[in-house]
């Protein structure tokens, strides 16, 4: 019967563990599109509620990780059991930085000028919506432990890094053409630059989902 209460304790735990990175990679994708929003658009009372919403992201990541101890401290977990545990720790550090990536977008929402007549604004947001959609469907795949789903994403990094080698020269460029886009255009290569990451740090989810459902890595994509 205690052996019963235990296992049911435990698998209540990893449900809540479970929860919490849900709850916090749900932010974190809401945070990328406002954050879009907010840059395409100017709309600084967006961009602060992108900037305030990362706290709710720190402090879900507090969670976990006082969970996950907890877990391990009080359940002793081995083998499969571990491994998701420390999933968990490490996925929950991950969606932690995608939510600052936004958050560094949403700052620089006041820093362009002229968005009517600068062209390469409406680049970005397409790169961004790719990244998004690694991130929603990397949170599927962790909450199905799908890793055939996770593989595929792992995949899909390749073509944002390609986005944002195109939108790199076309800002290079426009700089050249438009001397007075310079400030702008060093904008909008830093929040190209945090997508860039955003997209990184998914495949980086996806490659631990993988692992933690099959217990092998990926193999080297190089």
């Amino acid at each position: 019967m205690a052996q019963e209460h235990t296992v049911k304790a435990f698998d209540e735990d990893i449900t809540r563990l479970r929860g919490l990175i849900a709850e916090m990679g749900g932010l974190a994708e809401v945070s990328i599109g406002e954050s879009m929003d907010a840059l395409v658009k100017g709309n600084m009372d967006l961009a602060k509620d992108v900037i305030a919403r990362d706290k709710r992201i720190d402090a879900l990541e507090a969670e976990v990780d006082k969970l996950a101890v907890r877990i391990i401290a009080l359940r002793a977990p081995m083998a499969d059991d571990l491994r998701e545990v420390i999933a968990a720790l490490k996925i929950a550090g991950v969606v932690e930085r995608i939510g600052d990536y936004a958050k560094n977008i949403a700052k620089s929402t006041n820093k362009i000028t002229d968005r009517r007549k600068f062209e390469p604004l409406t680049l970005i947001p397409a790169m961004a919506e790719l990244a998004s959609e690694m991130v929603h469907d990397v949170l599927t795949a962790y909450a199905a432990r799908d890793s055939e789903l996770a593989a595929d994403i792992v995949s899909r990094d390749d073509k944002v890094d390609a986005f944002y080698e195109s939108i790199f020269r076309n800002l290079v460029s426009h700089m050249m053409e438009n001397p007075a886009t310079i400030s702008s255009a060093a904008q909008l290569l830093f929040v190209a630059r945090n997508i860039e990451r955003i997209g990184d740090h998914a495949t980086n989810v996806a490659e631990m989902v993988y692992y933690a459902a099959t217990g092998k890595y990926l193999t080297d994509r190089s």
